[in-house]
């Protein structure tokens, strides 16, 4: 299987000058009694900075998974949760991360309890932290996820941010008192915490009545806030911008992050554009896609974050970074707009050999389908002696072959040797 992404398993550092939300803090710390914390509320929330905020003082160990769409196959979700592990105990599941590399692993609930027993070593009280479970689509994966809320031990308590609730019985958690949850009606700024953000956080000098104004507006939406305080520290008048500033429209998001987009210098743009198509973004990966040695991707990276433009770092040494998930659907979109197919097409190219060079096969793979590079991708799903498909890509594998017309398998035998071996490793 391959490995997954390091900078997974980190936890998020609060940001300096981050409002301190002692309210929500304090219902974190007394809700760890029960088996499960939700945090459930729409993007730009604060879900994710919440709940670093809160470990960062809470006193309890802590595991870690920031989740995305390619965990949804069962192996893999359950090789990141052992992983995650493993940063509290050294070598925890290591057979069990042995018997889920081999082509036919045992039934999910001989390695659910397998993993349960060895979870029962950690004799300390810990925390389980999945962020952004609404990436996760999967039935194997809910299904894996209630066996062990059903069973895991009274010291191990588990935190899950999302979008969207997960496909658990919720109200069953609630009745019987073990379950925590926070939503978007407790996650909104109060007046006192979007003052605190806009005039010292984003360093603004707003009346109390502009605050007023801008929190109504945007219904203490923190992502409303953050790009109505760029707009305005972009030589934008305050006066003007919030009596026109309606956070209940959704157009507002659209107008506020092209303001910001288009205020950057050109080569800022463009590499914002181009690094758009990366899930994560590292200096390397970044140089190897712009392909212009006139520009240190590194030290764009740096600025961008010192500049508080929607990079998120993931991990202490500043080397991975993602951008915000709103921020990269707008840049996505432009680069739709500003480049043709081929001009795309090739910027995944690079990408793919970046990460086949580096040891992500998966994410190598992904790209090829994404650059339509038939012959590439199809030698990446082959793999190097074990397909793709049965290293915790099935799903990926078995949607790119689904779409490929019969006469694109029919030139290739061996496509439809791996489609038919992936449909039976996911019936």
């Amino acid at each position: 299987m391959s490995t997954p992404n390091i900078t997974k398993f980190y936890i998020p550092t609060p940001r300096p000058h981050a409002v301190f939300r002692r309210r929500l803090t304090e219902r974190l710390s007394k809700g760890c009694y029960r088996k499960l914390t939700l945090i459930s509320a729409p993007a730009g929330y604060g879900k994710t900075t919440l709940v670093s905020e809160w470990l960062s003082s809470c006193g309890r160990a802590t595991a870690w998974i920031s989740l995305e769409e390619g965990d949804s196959e069962l192996t893999r979700f359950l090789t990141c949760w052992i992983t995650s592990l493993q940063t509290l105990k050294e070598n925890i599941g290591e057979g069990i991360l042995a018997v889920l590399q081999t082509p036919q692993p045992p039934p999910t609930e001989w390695i659910l309890t397998a993993l349960l027993q060895e979870i029962s070593a950690i004799s300390s009280p810990f925390i389980l932290v999945l962020d952004d479970y609404h990436a996760v689509k999967s039935e194997a994966v809910d299904a894996a996820l209630l066996f062990m809320l059903n069973h895991f031990p009274s010291q191990m308590h588990l935190v899950i941010t999302t979008r969207e609730d997960p496909n658990i019985p919720l109200a069953r958690f609630r009745v019987r008192d073990q379950l925590n949850e926070l939503r978007a009606a407790d996650l909104r700024f109060t007046f006192s915490e979007s003052e605190d953000f806009l005039n010292n956080g984003m360093s603004l000098e707003l009346s109390g009545d502009q605050i007023a104004s801008l929190e109504s507006r945007t219904e203490g939406w923190i992502a409303g806030l953050h790009l109505a305080a760029l707009s305005i520290q972009g030589d934008r008048d305050a006066v003007q911008l919030i009596p026109s500033f309606n956070g209940r429209h959704h157009f507002v998001l659209d107008y506020l992050v092209e303001e910001v987009l288009d205020r950057q210098p050109m080569a800022v743009q463009a590499f914002l554009l181009r690094t758009s198509i990366l899930e994560r973004l590292c200096g390397s990966l970044c140089d190897d896609v712009m392909f212009d040695e006139s520009v240190s991707s590194n030290e764009t990276l740096l600025e961008l974050e010192r500049k508080n433009l929607f990079v998120v770092p993931l991990d202490h040494e500043r080397r991975w970074y993602r951008y915000h998930h709103l921020f990269v659907d707008l840049l996505r979109k432009r680069l739709q707009e500003s480049l043709d197919d081929s001009h795309i097409a090739e910027l995944h190219r690079r990408a793919s050999a970046w990460y086949e060079h580096n040891g992500y096969e998966i994410e190598a793979f992904r790209h090829a389908v994404e650059s339509n590079d038939m012959d590439r991708a199809a030698l990446l799903l082959e793999g190097n002696g074990m397909p793709l498909h049965l290293r915790g890509a099935a799903s990926i594998s078995l949607n790119w072959l689904a779409s490929l017309p019969a006469a694109e398998l029919n030139a290739r035998p061996a496509l439809w040797v791996m489609y038919g071996s992936a449909l039976l490793s996911t019936s």
